[in-house]
């Protein structure tokens, strides 16, 4: 087990940042009040897939919305309590850890501030090994996991209980139409898992992924060095693009951020052009009008100077940026997963998915 400092949180909001591909909400307000949860005496205790007993109870959770509202529309904070207390009174069980549904963006870091808040460990793992913007596209829902009962709650205190769905897509369909008549955000917990399951089938050591590339960064611009090129080798990652937004269409769609980037090279892309299509996360990116990367691999747009992520929602015109492709897990890539969080699930049907190289095999 490993008990997070504040100064871990600043390197996890850095590198859940990236991982989020420009979604999963701004990880900077979640920052915020985790680091105030902390200074109160609160504790982010991190436990390994290891640790976890087999039959833990183990509740998947996190945040659902449109990342431009999460901008003006803060959490009130305890959302996510409200939803996993009205889950242990639904299934007569008391939790034994949580575990984020992504680690990208915001719903890295409101998970840890319900696991200070409710004095739960967190597990150093996810559903997605990135950020996604629909509930059934996480590890869990793929491989079998049914997620009613869930619960949701919003800053008002309202809480909604979802308790029998004919199909993992259904969670998806109703929480979002609750979201948008919440305002656009609230926080949502789902039916909980077998620590056994867990450990089959979620994404391994993410949280600990997220703080050390944090750090990577972090140090990299401290010392003068390149922190884009230190991100992509560390997760065999590489430089789709480089240059200036030029164009950029965003809007607020049946709760989704939905929008196309459109960017102008500079340096070694000087004259090329590329776009990339948008609903909450980065999902097809296109140079010079070809296909270069596309979901489940991750598309990260990020300051061209200080390889700091820019999610979706602050995304403006003439920012230099720097887009990275990198591969995600295996776990993402079967046919099974594909059918879930590939292009055509998307509505891209003529978009095939060539994977980035593998990634490596980590101890």
């Amino acid at each position: 087990m490993k008990r997070l400092t504040i100064r871990d949180i600043a390197a996890i909001e850095v590198g859940a940042a990236i991982l989020g591909t420009g979604g999963g909400g701004n990880p900077y307000y979640g920052k915020l009040q985790l680091m105030e949860q902390m200074k109160k005496g609160g504790v982010v205790d991190v436990i390994s897939l290891d640790e976890l007993d087999d039959d833990a109870w183990v509740v998947s959770l996190g945040g659902i919305g449109a990342p431009a509202v999460s901008v003006e529309k803060i959490y009130q904070g305890e959302e996510l309590c409200r939803a996993v207390q009205a889950l242990e009174r639904e299934t007569g069980r008391k939790v034994d850890a949580l575990i984020s549904s992504e680690i990208g963006g915001a719903n890295s870091m409101k998970p840890m501030l319900t696991a200070a808040q409710l004095g739960l460990p967190i597990v150093d793992a996810d559903g997605m090994g990135r950020a996604f913007p629909e509930m059934q596209m996480t590890t869990f829902s793929i491989y079998g996991h049914q997620s009613a009962p869930a619960a949701m709650s919003d800053s008002h205190g309202n809480t909604v209980l979802f308790t029998h769905l004919t199909g993992e897509v259904w969670l998806e369909r109703l929480a979002r139409a609750c979201v948008v008549q919440m305002g656009g955000t609230a926080g949502i917990a789902e039916a909980p898992m077998a620590g056994s399951f867990v450990k089959r089938f979620s994404v391994p050591g993410t949280i600990t992924q997220a703080m050390t590339l944090g750090y990577a960064v972090l140090d990299a611009n401290r010392e003068n060095r390149d922190p884009i090129a230190e991100i992509c080798r560390r997760e065999s990652g590489c430089v789709l693009f480089e240059g200036k937004i030029v164009d950029l269409e965003r809007s607020m769609k049946a709760g989704f951020t939905r929008g196309k980037l459109q960017v102008a090279g500079v340096n070694r892309f000087s004259g090329d052009n590329a776009t990339v299509d948008i609903q909450n996360e980065n999902l097809i990116f296109r140079h010079n009008g070809e296909v270069r990367c596309c979901v489940p691999d991750l598309i990260v747009i990020l300051d061209l100077e200080t390889g700091h992520a820019i999610t979706t929602e602050v995304l403006r015109y003439g920012q230099k940026i720097s887009v990275l492709g990198l591969p995600c897990h295996p776990l993402l890539r079967t046919e099974t997963a594909l059918r879930v969080i590939g292009p055509e699930a998307f509505g891209y049907p003529d978009v095939v998915y060539q994977p980035l190289a593998e990634p490596p095999v980590k101890p």
